[in-house]
């Protein structure tokens, strides 16, 4: 459960992550980017230069026309905004820009159809305002999608976390076994217990922010540790992984492994009293699998199982588990969701082909094309996961 998280995003894709994955074919295609273009720079499109500040929201949009243009956005206020293009009655976003800082104008480019729009400006410390409406009388509207809030995102919150106590109840057991094979010196026998135990923490992939300090003690690597592997402080499941692998006994490995065993289990009996943070949800259904292509497929974390197939595999099923609870919010919001469930199966049958007869293959025994192949599969499906972040990013709506 390495975390390599997202940069900050100081524009929303909502068109190269919504638009052109859920919208391509109609509507409001929005192509939004990060530009200081003026408005004559000759690219051959309609320029309108709109003032953002909390004042004077919306205000220069004074000719509208349907088809594909630019609204250069200028904040003149002296604090960021950011701001929404929408319709003003069902709050509905057609393009989002964050992040705009005093005196800086940002450009948003966009399709527009027939409709009703207004841009509302969110400055960062004070309250929301909307700009006049702005009437399209041609062309095709297309879908939008409405915004999500911290409120919507309570429910899907408290039945993850729900989920992620009963998960770690069975960490806890499968541990338990782990150190009982140890404990009695079957090698072979903790060999067996430890992947298990490892796959099913890995499934709780995006709580790992509310377990805090725990998460390194439980799944941590050797990364930046003076002795590496045999450095003191490496601990957790990967440094049973190291022993287990590398001809370390039993009894060497009696104390990192009652070390795991206390850290789940105190995490277990802690968890009650968490509180994820239900704004992070949609951002962890894209993170897990960011991770497990930034990591697992590299081989980052192998310390000597060969398990990196399987713990994306569990990945996956974690991703499965965040999406589940997201699914009454994304239903209404993003066209692109059966071809996202299309492109979960693909990757589960993909992984699922490098399992014979209960066992695992290593990622050095994958062929280049099946290496390449699997690259590609869980790669689109980080680019789709990544609409998910950016619908259930939650925003403010006065």
């Amino acid at each position: 459960m390495q975390v390599a998280g997202l940069a900050h995003r100081p524009l929303r894709v909502w068109g190269a992550l919504i638009a052109l994955l859920a919208f391509a074919t109609v509507g409001a295609v929005l192509l939004p980017h990060t530009s200081h273009r003026s408005p004559t720079t000759g690219d051959g499109l309609r320029h309108a230069t709109i003032e953002v500040s909390p004042g004077l929201c919306g205000q220069g949009w004074r000719s509208p026309a349907a088809g594909l243009q630019v609204f250069d956005l200028h904040n003149t206020s002296d604090g960021a905004t950011e701001v929404y293009l929408e319709d003003p009655a069902s709050q509905v976003v057609y393009g989002e820009v964050e992040g705009i800082g005093p005196g800086v104008t940002r450009s948003l480019t966009v399709r527009l159809g027939e409709g009703t729009y207004a841009f509302r400006c969110v400055p960062d410390d004070a309250d929301a305002t909307t700009g006049p409406r702005v009437h399209v009388t041609s062309g095709r509207r297309g879908p939008g999608a409405a915004p999500v809030t911290e409120h919507d995102l309570i429910p899907p919150a408290i039945a993850y976390q729900k989920w992620v106590g009963g998960g770690l109840s069975e960490v806890v057991r499968l541990t338990s076994k782990l150190q009982q094979a140890i404990d009695r010196g079957d090698l072979a026998g903790a060999r067996s217990a430890w992947l298990p135990a490892h796959l099913e923490y890995e499934r709780l992939g995006a709580a790992y922010d509310a377990f805090g300090d725990a998460d390194a003690r439980i799944n941590g690597t050797d990364a930046g540790l003076p002795g590496g592997a045999h450095d003191r402080d490496f601990a957790g499941f990967h440094r049973v992984e190291y022993g287990l692998w590398h001809g370390q006994s039993a009894d060497s490995l009696r104390g990192p492994t009652a070390a795991l065993l206390k850290s789940v289990t105190g995490l277990r009996d802690s968890w009650a009293q968490a509180r994820m943070d239900p704004a992070q949800l949609g951002l962890r259904a894209h993170e897990i699998l960011e991770n497990t292509v930034q990591f697992e497929l590299t081989g980052r974390t192998d310390y000597g199982s060969g398990s990196n197939l399987a713990t994306a595999r569990a990945n996956l099923d974690g991703t499965r588990q965040v999406l589940s609870r997201l699914r009454p919010l994304l239903t209404a919001r993003y066209a692109g969701l059966p071809a996202l469930d299309q492109d979960l199966d693909r990757a589960q049958h993909t992984l699922d082909g490098f399992r014979h007869a209960g066992r695992w293959l290593g990622l050095d025994h994958l062929t280049r094309a099946q290496r390449e192949r699997t690259d590609a599969v869980l790669g689109d499906l980080v680019e789709r996961l990544a609409s998910v972040a950016t619908l259930c990013d939650p925003r403010r709506t006065a």
